[in-house]
């Protein structure tokens, strides 16, 4: 074998492991994670609590949706905008909304609407909506 050859096949055999991370870091899905993670009664409220990780790969300065709460029969209670604000790239957030009137025992299912805001570099974007993934530690269901 040349040493032509070899230097070919070593430079080859040193360019696939590189080739491969970038094809594996494109793959990996970016995603604006909302987890249901606990509700509480507060007073006459029920409070729910969130845990949101954006793993998009860019801050959010502002996140706002509209969501809707249904009682255990399955019957709209309320259609609110939860404002979770600024939500930063890779750091993990916990944000609070309160439903006033309401026992957390009555609360059947979340929906996240959609997005009412979602501002990226001074500007509205569709991340919040197109990444979005929905998850609930409890019962009561998140939907989206």
């Amino acid at each position: 074998m040349s040493f032509r050859h070899l230097a070919f096949v070593a430079l080859l055999a040193g360019a696939v492991p590189t080739v491969v991370l970038a094809q594996s870091a494109e793959d990996v899905p970016l995603r604006l994670f909302l987890e249901l993670n606990a509700v509480q009664d507060v007073g006459g409220a029920c409070r729910l609590t969130f845990l949101a990780r954006n793993e998009t790969g860019v801050a959010i300065e502002q996140a706002v949706f509209e969501t809707v709460i249904f009682d255990t029969s399955g019957g709209v209670v309320s259609l609110s905008l939860f404002n979770f604000r600024d939500l930063p790239a890779g750091r993990p957030r916990v944000r609070q909304f309160e439903l006033s009137a309401m026992a957390c025992d009555t609360v059947g299912q979340a929906l996240i609407n959609g997005a009412n805001s979602c501002v990226v570099d001074g500007a509205e974007s569709g991340i919040c909506d197109g990444a979005l993934s929905l998850s609930s530690r409890l019962a009561v269901e998140l939907l989206g």
